[in-house]
């Protein structure tokens, strides 16, 4: 970043984030958005589950445990699950899982959940884009016991 120097080191940090997105729809989203050439920031790794009702929070403790800075679950629109309650299994999870982040000292902004269909790149764009500015504002993740 060639502007913003100076002015702290959120200007300049780039924060890593890993996205889970569900393969029917958040995926889909995402393969939209990439063939519309919509820009949007390279700070996501992408993890391709087939449905968010799969993602363990043990899979997103993981991810800040090998650097992460933030996390996003990506679910089809309520009622659109290709595996019927997947997307409502994910929301109770991310739920449970805010509340322990909170016990590791972890902000809840670090992880996020939203809806992303099939159709939606620009939502997607819109989605990636946001969830990168919150953490960078946010700044790095601390992380105590000598880890990285």
């Amino acid at each position: 970043m060639t502007a913003g120097k100076g002015e702290g080191p959120q200007r300049d940090f780039e924060p890593r984030i890993v996205g889970f997105l569900c393969n029917w729809c958040s995926y889909a989203g995402a393969d939209k958005a990439g063939t519309a050439q919509n820009p949007y920031p390279p700070n996501v790794s992408v993890i391709r589950v087939m449905c968010s009702g799969r993602v363990d929070p043990q899979f997103v403790l993981k991810a800040f445990e090998k650097g992460a800075d933030g996390v996003i679950i990506l679910a089809c629109h309520p009622g659109d699950c290709h595996y019927k309650e997947g997307n409502y299994r994910a929301v109770q999870r991310h739920r449970m899982l805010l509340r322990l982040l909170g016990q590791l000292g972890i902000e809840e902004q670090r992880c996020r959940f939203d809806y992303v269909s099939a159709g939606e790149g620009d939502r997607f764009v819109s989605v990636i884009t946001d969830t990168v500015e919150a953490v960078r504002r946010l700044g790095p993740l601390r992380r105590g016991n000598g880890g990285q």
